[in-house]
């Protein structure tokens, strides 16, 4: 019996997906480049987008490039740390380290040097690998998933605005709610943040969820499409719509209840928990009107322009909502509408 091609399973690069080829070739051109414009990319979008998955396209893209030496970090760990083991551990390039003379045995990191002043100060540590890794042309790019702004996260982009400054071949991409980035963007001291380009994952191409559809559970055209405006591009629901067909036997409408079911325990119930007060009773005004526009949504809130609008842009920027029709706002999230209609009290 062959095994199910989708996944349940948040962050685990799943057989089917679906890529996102410009936002992963602007990533990789711009980090290629001979003088790159951006050493630092934001990766951000709602539960489920598919951050981690996305991060872990473009991490398997450069582990196999020669000249790249790709690394994650923990971001509840000493993460300065972290980077020193893995890179002294990482066999291809510990070689480096030892011809140069880095003595890190201070740390006790699993590999001995003989030679060289024992470094005992972690920055001047790092400092001196990327210089010994510059040397040999090679660049590293470090990837932390979920960032959180805190001491460890704090400590660590100091350090690595430091290392920009120095010209050092070093490259970070980060993933995030959209809330945890602009809190750590917000520290006084990580103000260089703002600067750093920030991708917002969007829905997936609903064409491309119909042809995958179409292509594993061998069905008509109109059937594969139907199944994929349910998911409305949201790759969580992909996935999950997807695993819970192949478990009925490639009929979707027989997987509908537990479809919804999922997306509900795992995914709605924790972006619900996160809204504040106000926050829900404007997503209940959207769920609640039948047309998307903000006029009659105003007029449920019984809610001026000016007060309103905050709320919208709240929510447009955790990717709950979508504005791009002007004078119209509808859910990101399929059925979300009717969880929220369930939900409000």
């Amino acid at each position: 019996m062959k095994r199910n091609p989708y996944t349940l399973t948040f962050g685990k690069e799943p057989a089917e997906s679906i890529s996102r080829p410009l936002q992963l070739n602007e990533i990789i051109d711009t980090f290629r480049a001979d003088r790159p414009s951006q050493q630092i990319y934001m990766i951000s979008g709602v539960r489920g987008a598919g951050k981690t998955v996305f991060m872990s396209e473009l991490s398997s893209y450069f582990q196999k490039e020669e000249d790249w030496v790709v690394t994650e970090l923990n971001p509840n760990k000493n993460m300065l740390e972290e980077l020193a083991s893995h890179l002294s551990n990482e066999h291809t390039i510990a070689q480096i380290f030892k011809n140069a003379k880095i003595n890190l045995s201070f740390w006790n990191f699993g590999i001995e040097f003989n030679t060289g002043m024992q470094l005992t100060d972690i920055d001047t540590a790092l400092y001196n690998m990327l210089e010994a890794l510059q040397k040999k042309q090679k660049k590293l790019l470090i990837t932390i998933d979920e960032v959180i702004s805190s001491e460890n996260m704090h400590i660590f982009a100091s350090t690595y605005q430091i290392m920009l400054r120095k010209n050092l071949p070093v490259f970070l991409l980060m993933t995030g709610l959209y809330e945890n980035i602009n809190q750590l963007q917000n520290e006084k001291s990580l103000t260089f943040l703002y600067r750093a380009p920030k991708i917002t994952l969007k829905p997936l191409n609903l064409g491309s969820i119909a042809s995958n559809y179409k292509s594993v559970f061998n069905l008509d055209q109109n059937t594969s499409r139907d199944m994929a405006a349910l998911t409305l591009g949201y790759p969580f629901a992909f996935q999950v719509l997807g695993y819970m067909t192949w478990k009925y036997n490639g009929n979707y409408k027989d997987a509908l209840s537990e479809y919804r079911q999922y997306l509900e325990e795992y995914v709605y119930e924790k972006i619900w928990s996160e809204l504040s007060p106000k926050d829900r009773q404007v997503a209940y005004a959207i769920a609640k009107c039948s047309n998307d526009t903000i006029k009659d949504i105003r007029e449920i809130l019984d809610m001026q322009t000016n007060e309103f609008n905050p709320y919208r842009k709240r929510l447009l920027r955790k990717g709950i909502i979508n504005g791009e029709s002007r004078g119209h706002v509808h859910f990101t999230l399929p059925l979300f509408d009717e969880f929220v209609l369930d939900n409000y009290f």
